[in-house]
């Protein structure tokens, strides 16, 4: 191997000869000439020494004109570092080239080589938006071209890699006709910035109407129509279609996701659907996977993608390690968000993005119900992050574990794991933690002392002064999140106090917080309680108004959670009934209609003797 000294002198001794060309005027040195001559006389390999050689010169160079006195000499060493950043910027650009040269031809060599149950596979980890330098729409040109040429002999299936070249041309034409009609769905009228609207207007059909690919089209519009995926995909495993739908689909998603995180009035907003815009795509992947469970190596292939985009969502400095992050997905795509995600992460060894992924389904089974997975999913995640000394994440474990056994009612637990996550966030500095941590604890140590049946005020006030302490945090980390989950568990502990008028002043503080941050489950959480704070109201002055409003917000605390398949909405729909008395319900409801209609529009209004009629069967 040449010893890097040698290569310094080899380098020093070339840019001599292309300054003295230069300086020389003997020949014409164009961009043409110095690429020509960096191809033929550098390494593979060992074009960062000559990089390094340039910029010695340079600085010299620069420090040779401030010391020379001459202003002839000045001029004649100006020209001469002119002349060497030329080179440099010549070299920087054939690096480029090189580079790019390269990966296509590393994985053109790749395509051939590999068995063609597993070229799927090598393809979607090229595109891989995770690699440091993954393959762009200009390589995948040239890959195109590099694989319709005629193969050498010896190569198996050749007609597969033909298969991948015109399902990479398919795919970057499809996404060319799409580009201008990307986010042209969300100016649409009465549009929802989101992926649940099953009609003509929804993004889905938007982008299925506009495709030129008749595969393409069938997808998106059976997710716009909110149908599984077509049948026509399980019994299609043919190569040029799966490699179409993967530059489509991914095309789509790194449009979205690079215009939510640039949005600069509403930043939190963005960073929301961008990792909303992460789980769908990624959920719809695990669905083709599972689509095409008969054909392995394919479904293998669909689930990688599935792992890459789960692993893109984990490592961004946004991750919602707090819920809240399924405000987009209706509940058919959040069921299968959590179904689907179970296989792809099982076939994952214990890795930080594995257990902040974990933690994000641990919260969503909570909000289904599902308290004892979600207990399991908290517990895994712990130990994957205290593995991976991800202390944000063992944190926020130990503060969902201690939220869930809240709701359990098992405040010793509780209690307990909110001790555990206050002392380790003080620790590590987890300002986010700490104010949840002082949550839980204020909140666990409220309703623990209600339990027993304590009423001395000051073992309350000095709860509430912990749930004081985190919503301040909370306040002064602008952490939204935090601040909502502050305001619904003061809230909550002012309910479990009876003193009304404050419960109802901090649940209604932690709907406005929910709904700025899209988070379903708080807002009807907190739509749920209300409802019952002013159900408690009993004073002759506002028993009128009172009874008015906890009519409406326990109608919006059913409808919201039953929109999201939360276990809480039967909560809200006994509270419906009680006050709607005998009376049938929308008879009960006329006074209060031009209320809930800007809140749940007509479609919701007229669903809702559905959702009670649905209450009433379980009884």
């Amino acid at each position: 191997m040449t010893e890097p000294a040698s290569l310094r002198e080899r380098y020093t001794i070339i840019i001599d000869e292309l300054l003295a060309s230069i300086l020389g005027g003997k020949v014409i040195v164009s961009k043409g000439y110095i690429q020509r001559i960096l191809s033929e006389q550098v390494l593979p390999g060992s074009s960062e020494i000559l990089e390094g050689c340039l910029q010695e010169q340079i600085t010299s160079t620069q420090a040779q004109i401030v010391s020379e006195a001459s202003e002839v000499k000045q001029a004649k060493l100006g020209h001469k570092v002119r002349s060497l950043e030329m080179i440099g910027k010549v070299l920087v650009e054939w690096q480029q080239e090189r580079q790019t040269s390269e990966a296509v031809n590393r994985l053109v060599n790749n395509l051939m080589q590999t068995a063609p149950a597993d070229r799927l596979g090598v393809l979607f980890h090229a595109i891989d938006r995770n690699q440091p330098q993954p393959l762009n729409a200009e390589q995948l040109q040239q890959v195109i071209k590099d694989l319709q040429r005629q193969q050498p002999e010896g190569v198996s299936n050749p007609e597969q890699l033909v298969a991948v070249a015109t399902g990479l041309k398919k795919g970057l034409a499809v996404l060319i006709n799409l580009e201008p009609h990307l986010l042209s769905w969300l100016y649409g009228a009465g549009q929802q910035t989101g992926f649940v609207e099953a009609s003509s207007q929804s993004p889905w059909m938007t982008w299925a109407d506009r495709s030129n690919s008749p595969v393409i089209s069938l997808l998106l519009s059976s997710i716009a129509r909110q149908e599984t995926i077509p049948d026509a995909f399980a019994v299609n495993p043919h190569t040029e279609t799966w490699v179409e739908l993967a530059i489509v689909l991914q095309g789509i998603q790194i449009g979205l996701v690079r215009w939510f995180d640039q949005q600069p009035y509403d930043l939190s907003w963005g960073k929301r659907m961008s990792f909303s815009t992460l789980l769908t795509f990624a959920s719809l992947w695990c669905d083709l996977a599972n689509k095409v469970n008969n054909y392995p190596t394919l479904s293998q292939a669909c689930f990688q993608i599935t792992l890459q985009i789960l692993r893109a969502a984990a490592q961004r400095s946004d991750f919602p390690l707090y819920g809240g992050i399924f405000a987009t997905l209706n509940g058919d795509s959040f069921h299968k968000t959590l179904t689907y995600f179970d296989q792809p992460l099982k076939q994952v060894t214990g890795t930080q993005e594995k257990g902040r992924i974990i933690t994000v389904l641990g919260y969503s089974q909570g909000v289904l119900g599902n308290t004892l997975r979600a207990i399991e999913l908290y517990n895994e995640a712990l130990e994957i992050a205290n593995a991976a000394a991800d202390r944000p994440c063992e944190i926020a474990n130990l503060n969902h574990l201690s939220r869930i056994y809240l709701q359990q009612q098992d405040y010793e637990k509780s209690i307990g794991y909110s001790q555990r996550a206050l002392v380790l966030a003080r620790q590590n500095g987890d300002r986010q933690g700490e104010a949840n941590a002082l949550t839980n604890y204020g909140f666990g140590e409220v309703l623990a002392a209600q339990s027993r049946g304590e009423m001395e005020p000051e073992v309350y006030e000095q709860n509430i002064g912990y749930l004081e302490r985190g919503m301040a945090l909370a306040k002064s980390l602008e952490d939204l999140q935090s601040l909502a989950l502050c305001a619904h568990s003061l809230g909550r502990a002012y309910l479990a106090m009876e003193q009304w008028p404050k419960a109802v002043e901090y649940l209604t503080q932690g709907i406005k917080t929910a709904q700025s941050i899209g988070d379903l489950y708080l807002q009807g959480m907190n739509m749920a309680y209300l409802a019952e704070a002013y159900y408690e109201t009993k004073d002759a002055a506002a028993i009128t108004f009172g009874a008015s409003e906890a009519i409406i917000y326990a109608v919006l605390g059913m409808y919201q959670l039953y929109q999201i398949e939360a276990r809480e909405w039967r909560q809200s729909a006994g509270l419906v009934r009680i006050l709607c008395g005998g009376q049938d319900l929308m008879m009960a409801l006329a006074a209060v209609r031009s209320q809930l209609l800007p809140m749940i529009g007509v479609d919701g209004y007229d669903y809702l003797p559905e959702i009670m009629a649905e209450y009433d069967r379980s009884f």
